[in-house]
Order: structure tokens, then C-alpha cells, then sequence
């Protein structure tokens, strides 16, 4: 395929500098690959805390919520705001259970978005072992809802979780209970209720969530047993857990969820405000870091045109004055600085990909991080590249402009 004049003229100025077009290349290499790394960190270590946040947490929680006392019907019977007949309203205590959960359950699971729908019971208790006793919260479920929603298998270290479906009087606690308690698998442990209520459990697994608060606190029984425990019938239920298709429409569908059923609908970012903070905080820092390191790269490209432009200042006006156009002659240079960031985003594209298997491939073994966390994510390499680009054109443009306008006559008499 035959080239044009201008890309012929363009190719031979990046072969006769090749070691200014080798550096060039370089910092738009480092750059892209650089953008690449950063942002498989990023989205592999919010990926991964995620993933951890909901192995604990629904994405939609629904419960009953103490309410502030309401005086809209005083207020609009006096028909005078500037009298108070209740100062100071207090919390009216709300019943825990929630009504008809059957009926709410069915509900939700018509809604498209919703993928999981899991009901709980949750009661405080004391873990009694001997003479030592250690507080605590056990969550009535239906273990293998659960397990599909949160995935519990994976934090198991002990026993098995599918035992607890067998066992009518199962219970799994977690790691710091049982090494408060010198509890293992096999074991019997009493619960009692703040109601004063007692059950007398068997231990079938022992699990970890690498959270101590969890892990010191919280135990898993079958539902029908906590409402045992709690004296309530088989309807009682105080949470139903919710996880939809995309876990970012959580808050719209919680608003919905709320209006639907009439109960306190709090999604994961209600939640988890700190986490979103610092997910926002984080990603801001490194796209500010990728942004430095392509600007410093553009501004290499930009010094390395305009040397040319001003070493090649003859050669320019000589094609002016057969007749290359302004146009033309910022095509010339235009077209170097876009094969200077094809170059550098190919090769930035490999080094960063190696650079990303490398490190996804450092062991860190705590808890139930093994290896760090990093996401090979094509849209990173395709922004990547484009960034690349862009900015390359960016820094090249205003060196081709000032080539464009270069006076042949006054060069030449020069």
C-alpha cells in the first residue's frame, strides 16, 4: 500500500531521531502502562473489599424501625404552629417481628431486579460454656438461602455447614467464640435469650470471616430453633436480606422496597458510608497519580516535536515553498505524535498487563486473602490506550501548529 507524501515525510523524521523517538515512546509506554496497573489495583482491592463487605451484608436489609413520635394530627387540629403541645417527641418502640413476611417475601422475589431473598431471626444471647459465659448475637436462617447469598461455605475452618440443615439443634459459631469458650466441633453450648430463654445446641462447624467483631459475636442456627428460643411462633421474623443483579442500584431499589412493604429498607451504602468514602478517596488519589505521569509523559513528546520543529526549520520552509500547505506540514507533525503514542500504548499495553500478573501473583496470606487482589479488566487497556492517544495528539498539536506558520520566505533569506 502505497503512503502518503506527509506520512512518508512524518516516518522518515521519527527514523532519522530514533533514539528521541525510543524516549518518547517510553514515557507514553510508562504512562499507559502505569494507568493500567493503577487501575487493575484499584478495582481488584474495591472489587475484592466488596465481595468481603458482602459475604457479611446484603445488599438490601429490611426491618422493622423504632419510629420518632408523630404529631401531624395534634398539629393539624389546633391548626396554630405556634402552639406545642408535645415537646421533645420520644421513639415509639416498634414490635421487631415483622408482619405477614411471607407475604413481603413473595412480594419482593417479583420485582426483576432482585436475584436472593433470604428471612432471619435475630435474638441476643449469652453462649454459656461451664462457668464462662460470653454475649452474643445468634441468626436464625435457612442455611442454604444463606449460603447462596453469602456464600458461608468459604469462611468455614471447621465442621460442615451442611450438617446444620440435618442437625434440628445445629449451631455454627464463629472462630472467636469457639477459642473463647475452648469450643470445638461435636461440642454442646447453651444459649440463653434475653427473654430468659435456653437452648441446648450442638456444635457442627466452626467459621472465620478474618472480621474479629463478627467472629467473637455471631452464630448461625436453623430459624425454626431461634424462634424456639425467643418463644415466637414459626411466622416470627425480624430482617429479611435482599441482593439484587447490581448491587450500585441498591439504593433506588431500597426506596422502592421501602414504599412496598412499609418497613425500614437500608441498603449497603446507607450502610457503609466510610467504605464508599474511601472507594471515592481512593480512586481519586490514583487517577490524580495517572494523570500526573501521562502529563509528564505528554509534555516529553511536546519538547521532543519542538526540537524537531526547530532543527527541521528549514526543511520546513523549503516545503512550504514548493507548495505543502499549512495543513499539510501539521499533519507531518501531528502524525508523528500519533505513531509515538501507537508505539507507546502496544508495548504499554504488554508491560502493563506483566506488571499486573506480577503483582496479583505476590502472596499475602492473611486471613482469607491469599494473594493480592487484581483485576484484569479489558476496558482498562482500551481506556488505556485512548488516553495514551489523546494525550500524545494533545502535546503534539500545538508543536505542529507553530510548524504550520512558519514563514519560507523569512527562513530562507534568514
Amino acid at each position: 500500500m502505497k503512503l502518503s507524501v506527509n506520512t512518508e515525510i512524518a516516518l522518515t523524521y521519527l527514523s532519522a531521531r530514533k533514539k528521541q523517538t525510543a524516549v518518547a515512546a517510553m514515557g507514553v509506554m510508562f504512562g499507559i502502562s502505569m494507568f493500567i496497573f493503577m487501575q487493575s489495583l484499584m478495582k481488584g482491592t474495591n472489587d475484592y473489599f466488596e465481595q468481603q463487605s458482602f459475604n457479611t451484608m446484603p445488599h438490601i436489609h429490611i426491618y422493622s424501625e423504632n419510629k420518632l413520635a408523630n404529631t401531624h394530627l395534634m398539629d393539624n387540629y389546633l391548626k396554630d404552629s405556634s402552639l406545642k403541645l408535645l415537646v421533645n417527641p420520644k421513639m415509639v418502640p416498634q414490635p421487631t417481628g415483622l408482619i405477614n413476611p411471607v407475604g413481603i417475601i413473595e412480594v419482593i422475589k417479583h420485582d426483576s431486579e432482585v436475584v436472593a431473598v433470604t428471612p432471619q431471626v435475630t435474638a441476643n444471647v449469652f453462649y454459656n460454656s461451664g462457668n464462662i459465659q460470653l454475649n452474643g448475637v445468634v441468626v436464625g436462617v435457612n442455611i442454604i438461602e444463606e449460603n447462596k447469598m453469602f456464600d458461608l461455605k468459604n469462611d468455614m475452618v471447621m465442621g460442615s455447614l451442611d450438617d446444620l440443615e440435618k442437625i434440628s439443634n445445629g449451631i455454627v459459631i464463629g472462630k472467636g467464640i469457639a477459642d473463647k469458650l475452648s469450643l470445638h466441633v461435636g461440642d454442646i453450648i447453651t444459649l440463653a435469650a434475653a427473654t430468659g430463654g435456653t437452648q441446648t445446641m450442638r456444635i457442627v462447624g466452626i467459621f472465620s470471616t478474618t472480621i474479629m467483631q463478627t467472629d467473637n459475636s455471631k452464630s448461625y442456627a436453623n430459624i425454626a430453633q431461634v424462634q424456639t428460643l425467643l418463644g415466637k411462633n414459626r411466622s416470627y421474623v425480624t430482617d429479611i436480606m435482599v441482593n439484587i443483579k447490581d448491587y450500585n442500584r441498591a439504593p433506588a431499589v431500597a426506596k422502592k422496597l421501602a414504599t412496598i412493604t412499609g418497613y425500614k429498607a437500608e441498603d449497603w451504602v446507607q450502610a457503609n458510608e466510610s467504605l464508599k468514602a474511601a472507594f471515592k478517596i481512593r480512586a481519586v488519589i490514583l487517577n490524580s497519580v495517572i494523570g500526573v505521569i501521562l502529563l509528564v509523559a505528554g509534555f516529553g513528546i511536546y519538547n521532543i516535536l519542538n526540537m524537531t520543529i526547530y532543527e527541521k526549520i528549514k526543511e520546513i520552509a523549503i516545503l512550504k515553498a514548493i507548495g505543502f500547505s499549512g495543513p499539510s506540514v501539521t499533519s507531518i507533525f501531528l502524525q508523528q505524535a500519533i505513531y509515538i503514542g501507537i508505539m507507546g500504548g502496544i508495548v504499554g499495553i504488554g508491560v502493563g498487563f506483566g506488571l499486573t500478573y506480577m503483582v496479583s501473583r505476590i502472596y499475602i496470606g492473611a486471613g482469607s486473602l491469599k494473594y493480592l487482589p487484581m483485576s484484569f479488566y479489558v476496558p482498562h487497556y482500551i481506556e488505556a490506550v485512548l488516553f495514551g492517544i489523546l494525550t500524545t495528539i494533545a502535546a503534539g498539536y500545538f508543536p505542529a501548529r507553530k510548524a504550520s506558520k512558519v514563514d519560507p520566505v523569512s527562513i530562507i533569506r534568514g
